[in-house]
């Protein structure tokens, strides 16, 4: 090898990974000596942050605790890192906000339900992997929706996140103004989930857009709510457009998801599980096992993508 390419080789190599590390939107950061994380319970001041979570490649984010907990137990067994049955400990054990399960490269996380919910906890996990100094990090939503045409235990993949007029944006105001940005999710990553789900060929899966709503009942045109004033017929008129749009499934979290983790230069995706077919009806009345074993499959295809990349295929 000729002289000097070592350093070179070892120069590229230091700067890919400055690339592939967490961008933070934030200056003021800069300025604080300790940054507590005060829904997660854990702060830079009290915590080692690179030692605890350095090794993180992989973030898996969910509405409930016992669901991400679920979740880190298959994908701990699955990798091989722990024997059945072993608890897991909640790492957030000092708040009842979130939880927080570790296996390896591998972090599981509650994110509760709504836009409110998830970007809170968003803003201190993309904290917490900076401080970290993890880099070539995916973050994977996980999740339930009801479908649009589609049927019930099929998986979305999401294209774009969309709002409820079905434009790729999130809309939030800030200082009183209103600041659009963009809900444009990591294509290449889709199409290496949608090529895993048709190697595992366990259930039926399709990429498309997905509507985030501000609410279950009107905002996602439910006839079930306590306040419906709008009929059947404008009801499935709406969905029908809906579709026609592109849209498969509707959910509460997938906008500012999208937004936040474009805006810090995060590879992601959003995987969620159809319940019901929406254009059929409103109300979710699927036996328990049956809806348990939905629920299932979109941490089957992100712990088979997962498993895949480490090589454990």
């Amino acid at each position: 090898m000729a002289p000097g390419l070592p350093d070179k080789k070892k120069a590229e190599d230091e700067q890919s990974s400055k690339k592939n590390l967490i961008h933070l939107c934030n200056p003021h950061l800069e300025q604080m000596k300790e940054d507590v994380l005060y829904h997660f319970a854990l702060g830079t001041g009290t915590q080692d942050f690179p030692t605890l979570f350095g090794e993180v490649k992989f973030v898996c984010v969910g509405g409930s605790p016992s669901r991400m907990k679920a979740f880190i137990t298959y994908i701990a067994e699955e990798l091989g890192l722990r024997t059945p049955g072993y608890d897991h400990p909640n790492i957030c054990a000092g708040t009842d906000r979130y939880a927080m399960y570790k296996a390896g490269p591998v972090l599981s996380v509650s994110h509760g339900m709504g836009i409110p919910s998830i970007a809170i906890m968003l803003h201190e996990l993309i904290k917490l992997l900076h401080h970290a100094k993890c880099s070539s990090v995916t973050v994977i939503r996980i999740g339930t929706s009801g479908g649009i045409g589609l049927d019930p235990g099929s998986v979305v993949i999401t294209r774009q996140a969309v709002d409820a007029t079905f434009k790729p944006q999130f809309e939030q105001l800030i200082l009183g103004k209103n600041v659009i940005r963009s809900t444009d999710l990591d294509e290449q990553l889709a199409n290496e989930l949608m090529q895993c789900s048709n190697e595992i060929a366990q259930f039926n899966t399709v990429i498309g857009n997905t509507m985030c709503t501000l609410d279950f009942y009107e905002g996602q045109a439910r006839l079930d709510g306590a306040i419906c004033s709008y009929t059947e017929g404008e009801k499935l008129q709406y969905l029908k457009e809906a579709y026609d749009a592109g849209v498969r499934n509707i959910e509460m979290e997938s906008s500012v998801f999208a937004a936040m983790c474009k805006l810090s230069g995060i590879k992601a995706a959003v995987v969620c599980v159809t319940l019901l077919n929406r254009l059929e009806g409103d109300q979710i009345n699927t036996p328990h096992d049956v809806l348990v074993e939905y629920q299932q499959r979109p941490q089957k295809l992100v712990g088979h993508f997962i498993k895949k990349y480490l090589g454990k295929v």
